[in-house]
């Protein structure tokens, strides 16, 4: 334990704080969910069994860590092997989650209320060697990187880490994304050079994305690790300073304004002290928190303090389209988000490309989720 304290003394700025928030979840039915009668979740199948694949593969002693209590994972393995035969004919489905299925509404004990935003693929232009043109690295992990899992000291600190590098014997914070991003040293490996600084910043902040090289090969690639700071929002920000509106600062607002003001954007992005590197992924998607293959808006990232990964929610909020109609439908909590805190809270994944980001960029909706647990499972929290 002593050991346990040096290191969270040394790191303390990588720890990043518990919401203050709680969690509560109370009994439902099925025809109190808003849009369910009219939904369609048999659409989720395909997340839904990536997650009861990785579920299938646990040792059935795995409790599903989380606030909220889920089992473990031999509390899923009927439903599960259910879910893997169903022929995903619509009516059969519902017939099966409303049978074997109970819903819970979640709140922070306050309120049901939550915040939803979206996320997605970027395709960023890029090179395997630097030239004139692509100079923007997109760095590996460091070979200095450490992570420490506080689960590993104690359970109750599961979902919490601290991140760092060894200098002599002592664990000592990662340096700031100011410090990291032009680096081209030993420790810091480049996987590849982009040509555009925003659209690798948008790629950390997403997490995941495509690089498409020069002669049209696109190659996945995934996180690998940060480097233990906060996530700071430069659209926040830029509100903040009255650079742009309030619902005026999506990427192309933000783009746009580093056009007008490319003296100040290397001071823009250092705000976000934050930095993400990556893995070559050559899966066939996104892969999440979870350990599965993200599935367009059928995927959703959550807060693990509060809600564990694979379980199935039923979402009820607002399209970001025009007309704001509702989006409402089954998802599978795939995956997390430095962002992603607290009780009601997520962040929707809508895919690949330009479409996905206009998509993603406006939203910022209110709405809530509601908890889909087997019936032999009463949760608690």
């Amino acid at each position: 334990m002593l050991v346990f304290a040096m290191l969270l003394a040394a790191c303390e700025s990588s720890v990043t704080p518990a919401p203050p928030s709680g969690i509560a979840v109370s009994k439902t039915t099925f025809a109190e969910l808003p849009g369910w009668q009219a939904g369609n979740p048999e659409n989720a199948l395909g997340a839904w069994r990536h997650s009861c694949g990785r579920l299938l593969a646990m040792d059935p002693s795995t409790p599903l860590p989380g606030k909220v209590s889920a089992g473990t994972a031999g509390d899923w393995r009927d439903v599960c092997s259910a879910i893997n035969a169903l022929s995903g004919e619509p009516a059969e489905t519902r017939t099966f989650v409303e049978s074997n299925f109970t819903p819970y509404t979640v709140s922070d004990g306050v309120t049901r209320d939550g915040l939803f935003t979206g996320y997605f693929e970027p395709i960023v232009r890029a090179s395997a060697q630097a030239d004139g043109e692509y100079n923007v690295p997109i760095h590996g992990l460091p070979r200095d990187h450490v992570t420490v899992h506080l689960k590993d000291f104690d359970p109750e600190l599961a979902g919490r880490a601290l991140v760092g590098r060894l200098e002599g014997a002592r664990l000592r914070p990662y340096p700031e994304r100011a410090a990291i991003s032009g680096a081209t040293g030993e420790n810091t490996p480049v996987l590849y050079w982009a040509d555009d600084a925003l659209d690798v910043f948008i790629l950390q902040v997403q997490g995941s994305g495509i690089v498409e090289l020069p002669d049209g090969e696109r190659r996945r690639i995934g996180f690998a690790g940060h480097n233990g700071h906060d996530y700071v929002s430069i659209g926040r920000s830029l509100i903040e300073q009255k650079e742009l509106r309030s619902g005026g600062a999506a990427w192309q607002d933000i783009r746009t304004w580093m056009e007008r003001n490319p003296e100040r954007f290397s001071e823009l992005l250092a705000l976000n002290r934050r930095y993400i590197f990556f893995r070559d992924n050559n899966g066939d998607g996104a892969q999440g928190a979870a350990g599965v293959v993200l599935t367009p808006e059928h995927s959703i990232a959550v807060d693990p303090k509060f809600l564990p990964l694979n379980v199935p929610l039923w979402l009820d909020t607002v399209h970001p389209g025009p007309g704001e109609e509702r989006l409402q439908r089954l998802v599978l909590a795939q995956d997390v988000g430095n962002a992603i805190r607290g009780a009601v809270r997520g962040d929707f994944f809508w895919g690949v490309g330009p479409d996905a980001l206009a998509l993603a960029g406006r939203m910022k909706s209110p709405g809530t989720y509601y908890l889909l647990l087997p019936n032999n499972l009463t949760p608690s929290s």
